[in-house]
């Protein structure tokens, strides 16, 4: 989806629209360097929980500050590949110039700078880092080295594919899972780029515990879903799978049920799903039992199912 065309804006405020376009999608403070053709393109996609940012202009550079990175929310991690020009890039006390073709990572929850002096392109995956499964310890340790890993030719390649045909993808019913299936390869990127045995222990709990959740995302709605069935798909113990949900402070159980909850809530305020009963509803998110499902559900959101279907407001 197209954000910007320069050629669009009128020449006396179009510095200021692509620095504020440009900042507002890199969170970041953004300069241009003057040029007697100043211009820019920026085209966003969204996959999923996946972002796909492709940006393209004259002389630029972007820097992000400590005290910026400490107001801001989410942490998101970008994944670029350089399209065009060679571009500066500078975090973690790493410094670095990135030909085209090469892969870059930036954490833009961090202080970082980026640069490029003529006019050059770029496209990046951005990714939330608790989609990612990953610690930010395990993510700065990887950055430096994701060129010289083993899949970073697989990845760049993937990335430079999936721009070539981002309107088609975005636009269909696979949206989502090809999102998720480009989160699963940056993850697998950043596990192949460790250096020590205890980054390859952390990487391999924290993904595999990723795996576990997006697995229980896709299985909500069968009844049988519990320790026994992810330990068996995923070749680990039960023990396994419980330790793995008290490293990271959750419950299983819990995880299962709130999940649950939330998909019967927005089906319950589908205009689709008005034919269904209830006690149906509950059923084909896993629920057994009315009584109890409507308990739960009250404590989740403050309302019964059927004031959910009468009302059909946003998830609180």
């Amino acid at each position: 989806m197209l954000v910007l065309d320069s050629r669009d804006v009128p020449a006396e405020v179009r510095a200021e629209r692509i620095t504020s376009l440009m900042a507002e999608a890199s969170a970041a403070s953004v300069t241009l360097t003057p040029h007697a053709d100043l211009h820019a393109r920026m085209e966003l996609w969204q996959l999923g929980r996946l972002t796909l940012f492709r940006s393209a202009s004259s002389g630029m550079a972007m820097s992000r500050d400590a005290r910026r990175a400490r107001s801001d929310g989410a942490p998101i991690i970008a994944l670029a590949v350089q399209e065009c020009s060679t571009a500066r890039h500078e975090q973690f006390g790493h410094r670095r110039e990135v030909a085209a073709g090469e892969l870059m990572l930036v954490d833009l929850a961090s202080p970082f700078a980026f640069s490029w002096t003529t006019t050059g392109a770029s496209r990046a995956l951005q990714v939330p880092l608790d989609a990612l499964g990953l610690s930010p310890e395990v993510v700065r340790a990887a950055a430096p080295r994701l060129q010289d890993g083993p899949l970073a030719g697989l990845v760049a390649r993937h990335v430079i594919d999936l721009f070539r045909v981002a309107d088609q993808v975005a636009a269909g019913a696979q949206a989502a899972s090809v999102g998720a299936a480009s989160i699963d390869l940056v993850r697998a990127l950043l596990a192949s780029s460790t250096s020590s045995d205890a980054d390859t222990r952390t990487v391999h709990r924290e993904t595999l515990l990723a795996r576990i959740h997006e697995y229980v995302r896709q299985h909500l709605r069968d009844p049988d879903l519990g320790a026994d069935e992810i330990a068996a798909v995923h070749n680990i113990s039960r023990r396994q799978v419980f330790e793995l949900f008290a490293r990271s402070g959750a419950s299983l159980e819990q995880s299962i049920i709130t999940r649950r909850l939330e998909g019967a809530y927005d089906e319950l305020g589908h205009p689709g799903s008005r034919h269904k009963a209830i006690a149906t509803v509950a059923a084909e998110w896993g629920f057994r039992d009315p009584a109890h499902f409507s308990r739960r559900f009250r404590a989740a959101f403050g309302l019964t199912p059927s004031e959910r279907r009468a009302g059909a407001a946003p998830r609180p």
